[in-house]
């Protein structure tokens, strides 16, 4: 059954995180070979509608305002829901972000609708998507489909592969007027407190620090170790609580879910809560002195030594890799 979905393309900084492409290529399966309409919300963002066709939209809708230069869910809502009326879609996907986590929930329910969100998975089985999510903190796994209304779904970033980036693909841009008005919120500044360089939930690496790096400055040797892998450092809440670093940081269940390529897990011991945040990495490496630590539970690789000995030298080693590549 052919679908029309649309997928929201998130904008940060001026720039499409890549979450958006990876929605696209789960709105390709949804779609099952109907038409994928990319969405774009901003007060100046048609020059990135291109970068959503190249990678697999058929066309892109944008919605710009200027109260829409920073997000809010009243702002957003108004101008989606002008596109979802004028569109007539089947289904809507959206990043499993902050922003997808917020929005999302809000239309469906306007909309009378289910969602299903973290999505890591679809596949189309007896005539139905199948959607598959996490529960129990990643302990187990569920499969669900959307039985009456528009499908609402928001993707967890680094699971559902894009589509080739293809710069040969073209397609319509249309623009779409919207009186945004009556906000409850507006957006007076902007004060960011997350590291600057790769964004933690979408890195494909992550070096992460626990209690065992012991002070604010243990963390310099895991950000070197993250910079060399072109990756992002991570932390456990009780890196956070002891005040080693920002809360930005934090890795588990009340912090980031990240399921990067490779997962460093430094002076960590293995909490649940902080599993539920990074044991669906794909390869985990874990850098302990204590031997019975529970992360080495969950590891792919296991060292057991002084992360502020294993650290430098894996960085050591990395960079002669590089160098030789």
């Amino acid at each position: 059954m052919a679908r029309k979905v649309l997928v929201l393309g998130e904008v940060r900084d001026g720039s499409l995180r890549n979450v958006s492409y990876e929605a696209i290529g789960a709105a390709k399966t949804v779609a099952e070979g109907g038409e994928v309409v990319g969405v774009l919300l901003g007060a100046s963002v048609s020059n990135l509608a291109n970068d959503l066709i190249q990678y697999g939209a058929d066309r892109v809708v944008v919605v710009e305002d200027e109260k829409l230069e920073q997000y809010t869910s009243d702002g957003y809502a108004q101008g989606l829901l002008a596109v979802i009326d004028s569109e007539q879609p089947e289904g809507i996907i959206f990043g499993h972000t902050s922003l997808g986590k917020d929005l999302s929930p809000k239309l469906a329910s306007k909309l009378d609708s289910g969602l299903i969100s973290d999505v890591t998975g679809i596949e189309v089985a007896g005539g139905n998507i199948v959607f598959t999510r996490p529960i129990y903190s990643g302990k187990a796994f569920e499969k669900k489909i959307v039985t009456d209304g528009i499908i609402f779904a928001t993707v967890r970033p680094n699971n559902i592969a894009p589509l080739e980036k293809d710069e040969s693909r073209t397609g319509d841009v249309t623009s779409l007027s919207v009186e945004i008005k009556d906000l409850r919120t507006i957006i007076k500044e902007v004060v960011r407190k997350a590291t600057e360089g790769v964004d933690l939930s979408e890195a494909k690496v992550v070096v992460a620090g626990g209690r065992g790096v012991k002070s604010e400055e243990g963390f310099e040797p895991l950000k070197e170790l993250a910079n060399v892998l072109g990756g992002a450092v991570g932390a456990s809440r009780g890196a956070c609580d002891a005040e080693y670093c920002d809360y930005s940081l934090q890795i588990g269940q009340t912090g980031k879910v990240v399921t990067p390529d490779l997962y460093i897990a430094c002076g960590i011991s293995g909490a649940i809560q902080h599993l539920a945040g990074m044991s669906n990495s794909k390869v985990i490496v874990a850098i302990n002195k204590d031997p019975e630590a529970n992360i080495f539970n969950v590891a792919d690789y296991g060292i057991v030594g002084d992360l502020f000995e294993v650290v430098p030298m894996l960085t050591e080693e990395f960079k002669k890799l590089k160098v030789n590549a």
